[in-house]
């Protein structure tokens, strides 16, 4: 053993603390992973970013220090890094003969839950076909207020997300809401903008090619194809239907942001006060949504 310290130069005392270092980060690693796999049962897909905080407690508890990019290297050693999903399907018709309405959020702050909500529609892919997902979501607290799922791209499922959009507004609330969504051909029909304007809701939509115009919008539609495993193929459109259900209330009570100071959409929704510091303008925090999520 003193030969051996010696031909690398070590103390035997800095031998043995080197071989209990490595045993005791290897008993970490192992816990960590552990506890990976227990949050990862409920969010199969969530990020490094969002594991580092979701272990946060865990990692007090344990006594362990390991930032977030230990944990990356961790991860991607036990190849466990989330895959980027490539697969696109366009969802949008916006050459018809309705009127498309300007963009009302562009430059707006957003100061609280019930001001502005998000519209957009993603593809559930089927063995032979697809399905469309209808998505209305609050742009403060990234909280899924309202959702459809349908075998077709008609506006029904866009109005049935919208119905159930309304049902769930504050009955106190006196405040005004803007409607913002691309320029697609549901969001302009005639029941979906009646629709609208018979609940005192203004309307906007996206003007120009820019990504940001409705970047929050396809962002929630990204989290729950990548972490919420909504990118795959479903058998039938009502194994899709309970599974998109079981995946949005996951989403808005598990699912951590980093652009409302890591709330949940549930608790960020009910929880206005002191949020305001993390929004700039609409057009501002989707950037910065795009980037962290």
């Amino acid at each position: 053993m003193q030969e051996l310290c010696e031909l690398f130069g070590k103390t035997r005392q800095a031998f043995y603390e080197g071989g209990w270092r490595k045993e005791k980060q290897s008993m970490e690693a192992a816990l960590v992973l552990k506890q990976v796999a227990l949050i990862r049962r409920e969010l199969p897909k969530v990020g490094t970013r969002k594991l580092q905080y979701l272990l946060k407690d865990f990692f007090v508890q344990h006594h362990i220090k390991m930032g977030r990019d230990a944990l990356f290297s961790l991860l991607m050693e036990e190849g466990l890094l989330v895959k980027k999903r490539k697969r696109k399907v366009s969802t949008t018709n916006s050459r018809h003969r309705f009127r498309k309405y300007p963009n009302l959020v562009r430059e707006l702050e957003l100061v609280r839950s019930e001001q502005v909500w998000v519209s957009d529609i993603t593809y559930i892919a089927l063995p032979k076909s697809f399905c469309y997902l209808s998505l209305i979501t609050d742009a403060y607290s990234k909280k899924i207020v309202g959702y459809n799922l349908e075998d077709t791209l008609e506006t029904e499922g866009c109005l049935k997300a919208l119905a159930m959009a309304l049902s769930t507004r504050s009955k106190t609330s006196k405040q005004g809401l803007i409607h913002h969504s691309d320029r697609g051909i549901q969001y302009c029909s005639t029941a979906y903008v009646q629709l609208l304007l018979a609940s005192h809701v203004a309307i906007s939509m996206t003007e120009k090619s820019d990504p940001y115009e409705n970047a929050v919008a396809e962002r929630i539609n990204g989290i729950l194809k990548e972490e919420f495993n909504l990118s795959r193929t479903f058998q039938n459109i009502h194994q899709a239907n309970s599974v998109v259900g079981e995946s949005i209330t996951l989403y808005n009570s598990k699912r951590p942001h980093s652009s409302i100071g890591y709330l949940t959409p549930d608790k960020a929704h009910t929880e206005n006060v002191g949020l305001t510091k993390h929004w700039k303008t609409y057009r501002k925090n989707a950037i910065n949504g795009n980037k962290e999520g």
